[in-house]
């Protein structure tokens, strides 16, 4: 029996989560909500899971970044990159909102 394209993103999207790639996951499930069809509640959750891991890594690492860049002992070579770096994962962090709504 062969599965639909549908069903493979699903199966993906699955061994990704296992797999702990919840940017893969991400993608797997924005492709099958791209064909238009109507998710399940499992593809749902699927949605769901995958994009709250992907935001939540960015908002984990912004945090420190945060951290490193208001500590008064860090140097200004240091803050300079950690504020580079903030602004980095604030637009993959909008990009990644983006492309939910």
């Amino acid at each position: 029996m062969e599965m639909s394209n549908i069903e493979k993103l699903v199966a993906k999207a699955k061994v990704a989560e296992q797999a702990e790639r919840y940017d893969d996951m991400a993608e797997a499930m924005k492709e099958i909500t791209k064909t238009g069809h109507s998710l399940t509640p499992e593809e749902r959750n699927l949605l769901s899971v995958a994009y709250k891991n992907v935001v939540g890594a960015r908002r984990s690492s912004w945090r420190v970044v945060s951290s490193i860049e208001g500590k008064s002992d860090t140097n200004e070579r240091k803050k300079e990159i950690a504020t580079k770096y903030k602004v980095k994962i604030e637009k993959e962090l909008q990009d990644v909102c983006n492309v939910v709504l």
